[in-house]
């Protein structure tokens, strides 16, 4: 099963708004027993969900932001 027919089973939801709009972020929706950080580690991260932790690393990707 997919998780968009996942997503609608259970939650009645489609995984986008039926509208959506450029420049708008949209995140999918956790599953049930995803892995999670423990509450330390998630504060310092900004999200409890290891496969949401994105950093920004300015110019170790190359660039000259710092």
């Amino acid at each position: 099963m997919e998780l968009t027919e996942i997503i609608n089973e259970q939650y009645g939801l489609s995984k986008f708004p039926e509208k959506t709009s450029e420049a708008m972020a949209y995140v999918p929706f956790q599953m049930n027993n995803a892995p999670t950080y423990t509450p330390t580690q998630g504060f310092a991260s900004g999200t409890m969900f290891p496969s949401l932790n994105k950093p920004f690393y300015g110019s170790k990707c190359g660039g000259r932001n710092d």
